[in-house]
């Protein structure tokens, strides 16, 4: 009896010796950033495990400092995010350097804003960098998890939340949550443009170069192997071979693929970063897009992968200053730690994507009222459906989903938890979406803002309902993210700083008054329509107050002059109908 006495105690010691947190987040990308601080802005006591140096995963590891989509809707912590590189900068007029996109930096700076905003935190925020965590072990309530320093010494901690905020939904995988890889069967998704059958195709990879404008000649060894033709027909140039034809109305293009081709300037200036001095080369018309499989494979074999990614990258910047004359343009010397100047990692288009309590569909992107998920949205977004595939080898058989047009949409809560799980969620790429809808939700703000939502459910879980994520009700994390100057619906009509942003958002994530959507160029649209007039039958009041009418529920009646804006907030104050909880598939409880 002694010696179990001796033995319990023992076991209580080594138990007290483990760390403790409310939630560990593995990963310190993009998404496990904002959820990281997002949930000690919430009072968890939350620990972040990043394998580099760097914050910002996509936007700055992986050197993606261009930003895609959501510059009419910065919400939340990638609003506070695009904020402090405009004041960084001088504005947001600077941050418009390249014709790629409205909101461009150079990564460093990326970096140095994630960790000066997590800095912030540092009360219930610890990050430790150059770790690989390696075991996660479920308990009766939470996880242990334990990981590796850069000396290879061994530590462990518990949490009652563990997040999944890894490139490639890594963890997801190694505690057996279900997932998926590749094109969906439309037999599965029931989606309209899906394939039959289905395959494991993924979108291409790109480990992307950020060059600098140098005084002198800076051309790089040539790396081997080198193939040139691998890039002749990257931009307008005297190496074109008979793939390029002239297009009707003027201009060349790639004639498989309709890829238009630019001038050698207009493709450098694409990813032009502030400045002017320096360039993001992220090119996607035979540049340094590349097809591989990294999330299947070991990690021996990754390496070798990523090795063979960068030598592509490289060759390309060796085409550009030997065949297209740029040697005064090389690898920048003051952004990436690395032996080689490139990125940490590179840009993931696609990775396993998790069987989650709900699963969002492009068709639900495209008409968000064909069922209710629309009211249970924690991030919005407003890019095209853009896949990356020809440099798959059989790429001619697959689907042309180049921007392909939806409206701005908004992402259900469910995604971000596993179906069957209690004590974990899944943010970054890996949350549950179909392959085509990845395409869009892909994109760095919608990921940002998944991570932040992540925070608030994991923080809620773990300070309120007993660590239990499925508890935490979609209103309850709907009006955090409110507070916080978060969209839950993809309205335009306000900015998030307007007195009746937040009636706009809770009235139209009722279903009460429905907003309209359109495809637009790069940045799609859904309005409230707030100014125009309100018809009677605009207002569907059927599923929250059955059998009553405007008059009996004592809302003003529309008279042609009263507008859309006007009975939002009458509905919002006299019956606040987004008070009445919904469960994960937007079904009224």
């Amino acid at each position: 009896m002694k010696k179990l006495l001796v033995l319990a105690a023992a076991l209580a010691i080594v138990a007290s010796c483990t760390t403790r947190y409310d939630i560990i987040i593995v990963g310190g990308g993009a998404g496990g950033t904002s959820a990281g601080v997002q949930a000690a802005r919430l009072g968890a006591h939350t620990l972040i495990l990043e394998e580099s140096t760097w914050l910002g995963g996509m936007l700055t590891g992986a050197g993606v400092s261009a930003v895609d989509g959501n510059y009419n809707m910065r919400s939340g912590f990638f609003g506070e995010f695009c904020d402090s590189l405009a004041g960084r900068y001088g504005g947001y007029g600077p941050l418009m350097s390249g014709w790629v996109s409205n909101v461009l930096f150079e990564p460093h700076v990326g970096n140095e804003i994630f960790k000066n905003i997590a800095a912030t935190q540092k009360k219930d925020l610890d990050i430790l960098y150059e770790v690989r965590a390696t075991q996660f072990k479920r308990l009766s309530r939470g996880w242990k998890v334990s990981w590796t320093d850069s000396e290879g010494k061994a530590h462990k901690a518990r949490a009652a939340v563990l997040v999944d905020a890894t490139e490639m939904g890594d963890v997801a995988a190694e505690v057996g949550i279900p997932w998926d890889l590749g094109m969906d069967d439309k037999a599965v998704t029931g989606e309209r443009i899906a394939i039959d059958g289905g395959n494991d195709i993924i979108q291409d990879i790109t480990m992307v170069a950020t060059l600098k404008e140098y005084d002198h000649d800076v051309t790089i060894p040539r790396p081997e192997p080198y193939d040139s033709t691998l890039y002749v027909n990257c931009c307008i140039n005297p190496l074109n071979d008979e793939r390029v034809v002239e297009k009707p109305g003027g201009g060349y293009e790639i004639a498989a693929t309709h890829q238009g081709l630019h001038t050698p300037e207009t493709m450098l200036t694409y990813g032009r970063l502030p400045g002017g001095k320096k360039f993001m080369i992220n090119w996607p018309i035979e540049g340094n897009d590349i097809y591989m499989d990294l999330v299947t494979a070991s990690p021996q074999r990754r390496q070798e992968l990523l090795d063979s990614a960068r030598n592509l990258t490289l060759g390309f910047v060796y085409f550009m200053q030997t065949s297209l004359g740029m040697n005064h343009l090389g690898l920048a010397d003051d952004e990436y730690p690395t032996p080689d100047l490139l990125p940490f990692i590179p840009y993931h288009r696609e990775s396993r994507r998790i069987h989650g309590v709900v699963r969002f569909t492009m068709d639900e992107a495209e008409n968000p009222y064909i069922d209710n998920l629309y009211r249970t949205g924690i991030a919005v977004g407003d890019y095209p459906v853009d896949h990356h595939h020809h440099r798959h080898p059989n790429w001619p058989g697959l689907p042309r989903l180049a921007f392909y047009p939806i409206p701005s949409y908004n992402v259900p809560m469910g995604v971000v938890i596993p179906e069957g799980e209690k004590d974990i969620l899944v943010c970054e790429k890996s949350v549950s979406v179909t392959n085509l809808i990845n395409g869009a939700t892909r994109l760095q703000p919608v990921v940002v803002q998944l991570g932040q939502a992540s925070g608030v459910i994991a923080a809620l879980a773990a300070l309120n309902y007993g660590g239990d994520v499925t508890a935490v009700p979609v209103r309850e994390v709907q009006k955090v993210l409110l507070d916080g100057g978060g969209y839950i619906m993809p309205y335009r009509d306000l900015p998030k700083d307007s007195p009746d942003f937040g009636i706009l958002q809770r009235i139209g994530a009722t279903g009460i008054m429905r907003g309209v959507g359109k495809p637009y160029q790069w940045a799609n649209q859904t309005w409230f329509r707030a100014d125009e007039p309100v018809l009677s039958e605009e207002v569907f009041l059927e599923d929250y107050f059955p059998g009553e009418s405007i008059e009996s529920l004592g809302l003003p009646a529309p008279d042609g002059v009263l507008t859309r804006l006007e009975m939002a907030r009458a509905i919002d104050s006299l019956l606040k109908p987004f008070d009445r909880p919904v469960g994960y598939h937007g079904e009224l409880l």
